[in-house]
């Protein structure tokens, strides 16, 4: 799905028929501006969505930016300010405070992290799990932030976990079977495996044909011993139990990436706020 696309999906859902409180206490012709204000420290993301969102309900609003997407912004700074007719700016307005705020959340989360990760050549990964309909915006603010994308979806890189491999019967076979299935369909798409255990690492091993290797949930301790023994063969990612306080912890272990769930799904809005300018 596409920005622009989502951006009319968000306005159809919030306008239906239309904003029947501005269109009945504010006159037509009414024209007003609203600063974009911070109310606490992060990064700023979703700048030009939020245009998307101004410019679809009214293409003659005038927006002016004092900010760009991956600025620092502080508490009390003013980030833009919009003109035009007041019915459209009220109309618009909730509309992109959520893609602002939200995409300025994780856009600030991610950039924490990567901080965390500085001097070394780990790379943070965000993950699907995002909002339905809205993982365009979410992977744009990870970016934003100084993280990097993983797969966007199902059909773009194959990702063998531990339900596909308990249902193909086993590692060996879950990755036979993939690149059987690669190569009958003509797919030419990265081979990522996940594994819980030992065990089943030296299984991938001896298989062989994957480009990446998941370890979940290991240990710090366990993530250097596998990284060590799967050397430069296979790119290695790590995944599971990964927060804020031992994520340097798991980079210093060699990994190459470290993929996070809770860049997008456990995030907490950045606080912005649009208020009217009243002379």
């Amino acid at each position: 799905m596409t920005i622009d696309e989502i951006v009319k999906l968000a306005l159809l859902e919030d306008l239906g028929d239309g904003d029947h409180t501005s269109l009945a206490t504010i006159p037509a012709d009414a024209k007003g501006k609203v600063e974009l204000i911070a109310k606490e420290d992060g990064i700023l993301a979703g700048i030009e969505v939020a245009t998307r969102v101004f410019k679809e309900v009214d293409p003659e609003i005038k927006i002016q930016l004092f900010k760009n997407n991956g600025a620092v912004i502080r508490k009390g700074d003013v980030v833009l300010q919009v003109e035009g007719k007041v019915q459209s700016l009220l109309s618009a307005e909730r509309t992109a405070l959520n893609f602002l705020q939200r995409m300025s959340g994780i856009a600030t989360y991610t950039y924490q992290l990567v901080r965390k990760l500085e001097g070394l050549n780990t790379k943070l990964l965000d993950t699907r799990k995002t909002t339905a309909a809205n993982r365009a915006i979410e992977k744009m603010a990870v970016r934003i932030g100084g993280g990097f994308n993983h797969r966007f979806g199902l059909y773009d890189m194959v990702m063998i976990k531990d339900n596909h491999v308990d249902f193909a019967g086993g590692i060996s076979k879950a990755i036979k079977a993939t690149i059987e299935y690669l190569k009958k369909n003509n797919k030419d798409l990265k081979i990522e495996i996940e594994v819980r255990n030992f065990q089943e690492l030296r299984e991938v091993m001896e298989t062989g044909g994957v480009d990446r290797i998941m370890l979940d949930n290991f240990t710090p301790e366990d993530m250097l011993m596998a990284v060590q023994i799967i050397g430069k063969k296979y790119e290695t990612e790590a995944s599971g139990g990964i927060t804020f306080k031992n994520i340097r912890e798991y980079a210093e272990t060699g990994v190459n990436f470290i993929s996070v769930g809770a860049l997008t799904h456990q995030i907490r809005s950045l606080d912005l706020s649009l208020k009217a300018i009243i002379n």
